[in-house]
């Protein structure tokens, strides 16, 4: 496996490889299986590079290896983004919408390529109407979630190149520039009908990927909420505080009093989960004063999209798959376990991925 990590060099790549990957606790069931032999086995098996999906190429700079990749690669998956909601709009324009180009170019120069899979987000969907059933179908070009508007991601990046342009002719300073970028890209998607940076910069990203795939076979992945893991390598296991686990740990470390969220809004984790567990985690939170509210504001503002979101993904490609793969697959192997039905959710939050939270997230 050729994994391409952002770094500017082979030392840097190979650090980031040890420290934020092979070297965690994640790794533990393949270190004690292998054992003294588990680095060697790791060669054998990862080739780390240094690039960045920004850039033209992917940021390669070793023709002979970039030639040895595009003979050898036959499924090339993208999973590199930039998640903060406000992260600054050049950022995330270069790593969610021209990254995802420039991985679709590479793709298409693979000589052995059998598909390119890209991972998106459920969200970039915007805020649905109460009830409606959210579709898996792509975006077109020029299309906006406003009506009566059209986008134009070539305009959007120009747009963009003159705001930096004009930012760097008044000497603006680089923490002037940084919260001028976020607040360019808020309005950007907001005047289109996205709720912030991140999910407009993703959407944009699948509109290119679609409409210049060609004859590159692609698979888009929408994932909602990503928790931790359920049983493989072993329970409990998170990279970080995601999502709705910034509330979690606010509760559990006393700093949130209460969370305001619409009643009837479905929770989804875990591809699409219809999930009520988050109230069960909080009962005891809706009979508190809510005299505590500004401490929530920031937060508040940035998950409205998602506390308040009143429509339903429909999941039936996802339920298509897992029926196909019990069809297909022998029943050791059935043992994938992605039927949301085979859960338990309350076990899970409660005794699964709120100690792994504590565990691997908050006790570092």
């Amino acid at each position: 496996m050729y994994l391409l990590l952002r770094a500017s060099n082979d030392d840097l790549a190979a650090n980031r490889l040890q420290d934020e990957i092979i070297g965690t606790y994640l790794f533990r069931v393949l270190r004690d299986e292998w054992g003294e032999d588990f680095d060697s086995f790791m060669s054998k098996k990862v080739i780390v590079i240094p690039g960045d999906v920004s850039l033209e190429n992917l940021g390669l700079k070793d023709e002979d290896l970039k030639n040895e990749m595009l003979k050898e690669i036959e499924v090339l998956v993208n999973f590199a983004a930039s998640t903060k909601f406000d992260e600054r709009f050049d950022i995330s324009m270069g790593v969610n919408t021209t990254g995802a180009l420039n991985v679709l170019n590479f793709a298409k120069s693979c000589h052995e390529i059998n598909v390119l899979l890209h991972i998106s987000t459920a969200y970039v969907s915007g805020e649905i109407a109460d009830g409606e059933a959210v579709k898996e179908k792509p975006f077109e070009m020029t299309q906006s979630l406003k009506k009566n508007s059209k986008l134009d991601i070539h305009v959007e990046m120009n747009l963009l190149e003159k705001k930096l342009d004009e930012l760097r002719a008044k000497n603006a300073s680089e923490i002037t520039i940084k919260y001028a970028m976020k607040d360019y890209g808020l309005e950007r998607a907001n005047l289109y009908g996205w709720p912030n940076t991140y999910v407009f910069t993703k959407a944009m990203g699948e509109m290119l990927l679609v409409h210049y795939k060609d004859n590159v076979p692609l698979i888009i992945i929408r994932p909602t909420m990503v928790t931790s893991t359920y049983k493989d390598p072993f329970p409990g296991w998170i990279e970080g505080i995601r999502t709705v686990d910034s509330v979690i740990c606010g509760y559990g470390q006393g700093k949130l009093a209460c969370f305001l969220g619409h009643p009837k809004t479905i929770l989804d984790m875990v591809l699409n989960v219809v999930n009520e567990v988050f109230c069960h985690f909080f009962q005891d939170v809706y009979d508190d004063n809510f005299n505590k509210i500004q401490k929530v504001i920031g937060l508040g503002k940035m998950y409205k999209p998602y506390v308040f979101f009143k429509a339903v993904f429909d999941d039936t490609n996802t339920e298509n798959l897992r029926r196909e793969t019990k069809r297909h697959l022998n029943k050791e192997a059935v043992g994938l376990g992605f039927d949301p039905y085979s859960i338990d959710w309350t076990d899970y939050m409660m005794n699964t991925h709120i100690p792994g939270l504590t565990k691997y997230a908050l006790m570092k």
